[in-house]
């Protein structure tokens, strides 16, 4: 008798949750949706969502007017004169130290390739875009908050 009524129990919270418009039983009841009901498609954007800013596919080489590229140090590899330099786009770039290539501190000041380490955030000349690029210039420095925007955001508001 218990195992019976137990049964007749779930039996009828089963009917009542299929029941219920909007339940997850309800989504899944072999009928489908009412007659001449929409499909509910979600938003594509809620009221608490900003709007994200365009962003071009072009804006992956970024050029000052100097030429220079804005690079985060990801690593230096000496013995084989490679540095391993990260975009703010998460995009790596690997290029070939030269004899020629210069160095310069956040002053302007020539110092040496052993100064620079993972993390630091430079500028760089960067010549070729073959296979290996060859580093002309980098220069230590951050990117500002203006420059952030003008490089690589592109939102009409502020322009």
């Amino acid at each position: 008798m218990n195992r019976l009524l137990r049964s007749l129990a779930f039996f009828a919270v089963c009917s009542f949750a299929a029941a219920v418009p909007g339940s997850a039983l309800a989504q899944t009841h072999p009928a489908g949706p009412p007659r001449g009901a929409r499909p509910a498609t979600p938003p594509s954007r809620t009221l608490t969502t900003p709007p994200r800013p365009a962003t071009s596919p072009s804006k992956q080489e970024v050029n000052t007017a100097t030429g220079e590229q804005f690079f985060i140090v990801a690593s230096i590899d000496r013995p084989n004169s490679q540095l391993l330099l990260k975009r703010p786009t998460e995009v790596t770039v690997l290029v070939k130290i030269g004899p020629n290539s210069k160095y310069l501190g956040d002053n302007g000041k020539t110092v040496a390739l052993s100064s620079f380490r993972s993390g630091d955030t430079v500028w760089a000349k960067v010549s070729g875009n073959g296979p290996e690029p060859t580093l002309v210039e980098m220069r230590e420095g951050e990117m500002t908050l203006a420059d952030l925007h003008k490089y690589y955001l592109d939102y009409p508001i502020i322009k």
